[in-house]
């Protein structure tokens, strides 16, 4: 092989010095020389370069139909990324037999469709990219296969256009015998060699486009987006795969550089609470339900249709509540899951796999073990399967001391995914009169379940009309006539809001029964959205940009100022979800509008404050300590303020106030976005809790032992 690259250097050397003489005694004849080899090595090699261009092109189709912008389509940074990779790939197949290459690049072509695929359909549901670690929740997608199936689009398939081009190419090739006079080449060293050098030639290239910014977020992968907009997506799936075993190899990758990291970031934090307000203690010693509702956005409150409420037991309790309306949830791949982690302990979901399957067995300060040195019982309810996101194992690590599940209940009414709203509230009724009678503190958490996509079961979900109903003045008649509109009607968002006003039914009806059996007296009730519905960008034109006329949207422009622009950054804004803490309390005196931003991550602090437990390690704020200079980090590197939302992807930002925005703002906030995002990951990768309360516990041991000086 040595011998082979020494005598293809000689000969690049060689012809390059001819082709340079050549072009300086005549360009234009040089020029065309140059053309006619290319298209002689090309019409040589029809299928290596049919692998090449299919491939490249169906990573680029990709980009345009997730990030959805002309610039994406063209960027020349990720397509020299994916022909660096495909180029190599290719090159393989020349150090195969001939009989064995065609087999070979098929191969690598379905994988990399399937690639596509995967991360098209995937990046519908949850607007990022799929990632290795998220195989192993594959048993969940089964479960809500309706949704997932709701979400295929023609597109999803176009990207088996490279296998279907190369198997069209090879056997028209066979067939008119282009491929017949090489039946008895073995390998093509020289071939391989070649495309090798023009993989390293592209990359290099590559290279060279790339800032520090890149290789930063590369190395993170926080960013999913902004990492397959700047490497492409098969580079970008490469760093996943590595990414993906990193945990199983913890004592391979980078445990150091984590414990420094973990260590200067928690540093300076104290061991008990250092600050205080009028919130602190108001609610310690009280009982504590949770409701965590799935897909409820915080736009369905106040929202009407024709007069009719969709939300309107939701309404009701924003009145007599502590209400955040300017609350976001933080979810990343594990979405409930993540929610679930992050609220009970003011930590991110990681920047791979899920933390309920890949770090359920890591120790964690949570909400549930805190109010369990309380005296706290401590339980959970969902009317799903327990193995679902590994809720069996991962709420005994958060600190549940019961988790009633699917067994657990009788499943008498059947909606969506499972058991009913209605049904579950009616039965959990019964399980907290029982636990309400022993006269011990708790801390609950009721898990929904109906108000889950696709939004399908319409018949069930009861009579709400989301139609547009106009009374129209008939000149023939001399009398006003109603004029329905389809309006939201037959669209997934309309669907959506028939989901809610059934979901809020069934919450209305539960909180009657709480009251009615004396459960809310000594308990505070905390009600949070989940996430939210991955609801269309289409429907939201839809909702607020709808012309009766045409039964169509709108066209945005100048010259409306009441058209509402929908684009990724005010999409994502749209996305919160709501926050309500209820009780005698708040009702009586309490209730007020909480407008500072505020995420998932801040409500253990919150919760703390109120109730009397705090936690070392907790990335969020007492939002009451903290107010208007609160920052909400993403998991993919965006962030909120009072002041903007930033999108890490594009680096673009959309304005909240009228305020001047500095560039040294935009870096403080993003440096601290970045810091929080490796801490906590850094965190639970490495289990870094428990190491840090060991070596605690060996200091404190050593200091006891340790004779005093002067002593024996």
């Amino acid at each position: 092989m040595k011998k082979e690259i020494k005598n293809q250097w000689t000969k690049w050397k060689k012809n390059f010095k001819k082709v340079y003489e050549n072009f300086r005694k005549n360009p234009k004849k040089t020029t065309l020389t140059i053309l006619n080899t290319i298209m002689e090595i090309i019409k040589n090699n029809t299928l290596f370069f049919v692998f090449l261009v299919v491939n490249v092109f169906i990573g680029i189709l990709l980009r345009y139909f997730t990030i959805h912008t002309v610039e994406n389509l063209l960027s020349i940074k990720p397509i020299l990324a994916d022909l660096a990779i495909v180029l190599l790939l290719g090159a393989i197949s020349f150090g195969l037999k001939e009989k064995n290459r065609f087999p070979y690049l098929l191969t690598v072509s379905i994988i990399l469709s399937i690639i596509c695929i995967f991360n098209s359909v995937y990046y519908t549901f949850y607007t990022s990219f799929i990632s290795v670690s998220l195989i192993v929740t594959a048993r969940y997608a089964v479960e809500v296969g309706d949704s997932i199936t709701n979400l295929l689009k023609i597109q999803d398939f176009l990207y088996v256009i490279s296998p279907i081009l190369l198997t069209i190419t090879y056997f028209y090739l066979k067939k008119t015998g282009r491929m017949a006079h090489k039946e008895k080449e073995k390998r093509s060293i020289n071939k391989m060699i070649n495309a090798l050098f023009g993989a390293g030639v592209t990359l290099f290239l590559f290279l060279l486009t790339l800032t520090p910014t890149d290789i930063g977020r590369y190395a993170n992968q926080w960013n999913r987006e902004y990492i397959v907009m700047s490497f492409g997506v098969y580079a970008y799936q490469v760093n996943d795969i590595v990414k993906s075993v990193e945990p199983q190899l913890t004592s391979l990758f980078g445990y150091d550089k984590a414990l420094k990291t973990f260590t200067e970031y928690y540093q300076d934090r104290a061991e008990e609470q250092t600050w205080k307000n009028k919130y602190t203690g108001i609610f310690e010693g009280k009982n504590i339900l949770v409701i965590h509702y799935e897909s409820m956005q915080n736009s369905n409150i106040g929202l009407t249709f024709n007069g009719q409420e969709v939300t309107p037991n939701l309404n009701r309790l924003v009145k007599d509540s502590i209400y955040f309306s300017n609350f976001y949830s933080q979810v990343s791949g594990g979405t409930s899951s993540d929610t679930e982690f992050t609220f009970n302990t003011s930590l991110m979901p990681t920047n791979s796999g899920t933390v309920f399957v890949s770090y359920f067995n890591r120790e964690y300060v949570s909400t549930p073990l805190l109010l369990k040195e309380k005296g706290y019982y401590t339980f959970s309810m969902h009317g799903n399967n327990g193995s679902f996101w590994n809720r069996n194992a991962m709420h005994e690590t958060l600190g549940y001391d019961r988790f009633f599940s699917k067994k657990d209940y009788e499943i008498d009414e059947v909606i969506g995914l499972g058991l009913s709203d209605r049904s579950f509230y009616r039965q959990s009724i019964e399980k907290l009169k029982e636990i309400n009678e022993k006269n011990q503190p708790y801390y609950g958490t009721l898990i929904t379940l109906t108000n889950h996509t696709p939004f399908d079961d319409v018949d069930k979900y009861g009579e709400f009309d989301v139609t547009l109903k106009e009374n129209v003045y008939n000149e023939e008649t001399g009398e006003y006539e109603e004029v329905i509109h389809p309006y939201m009607d037959g669209t997934k968002m309309g669907n959506y809001f028939k989901s809610v006003h059934y979901a809020d039914a069934a919450l209305g009806e539960f909180i009657d029964n709480l009251e009615k059996e004396g459960i809310l007296d000594n308990t505070v009730l905390i009600i949070y959205g989940d996430h939210d519905a991955r609801l269309p960008k289409t429907d939201y034109r839809r909702l607020f940009n709808y012309d009766l006329e045409t039964d169509s949207i709108k066209s945005c422009n100048d010259e409306d100022p009441e058209c509402v622009v929908i684009d990724s950054n005010t999409y994502e804004l749209l996305r919160k979800v709501p926050l309500l803490i209820y009780s005698k309390e708040t009702k009586e005196k309490l209730h007020q509008e909480v407008t500072n931003v505020m995420g998932m991550y801040d409500v253990m602090p919150t919760l703390g404050n109120m109730f009397g437990f705090y936690n070392k390690y907790q990335l969020g704020h007492d939002i009451f300590n903290i107010t208007d200079d609160n920052i909400v980090v993403f998991p993919n590197g965006n962030w909120v303020t009072n002041k903007i939302y930033y999108n890490a992807q594009n680096e673009s930002w959309l304005p909240l106030k009228e305020t001047e925005i500095s560039a040294d703002y935009i870096k403080e906030c993003t440096d601290y976005a970045e810091n929080l995002l490796n801490a906590s990951n850094a965190t639970i990768v490495f289990d870094l809790i428990k190491r840090a309360r060991e070596t605690e516990e060996s200091d404190s041991d050593y200091i006891e032992e340790k004779p005093i000086e002067g002593t024996e």
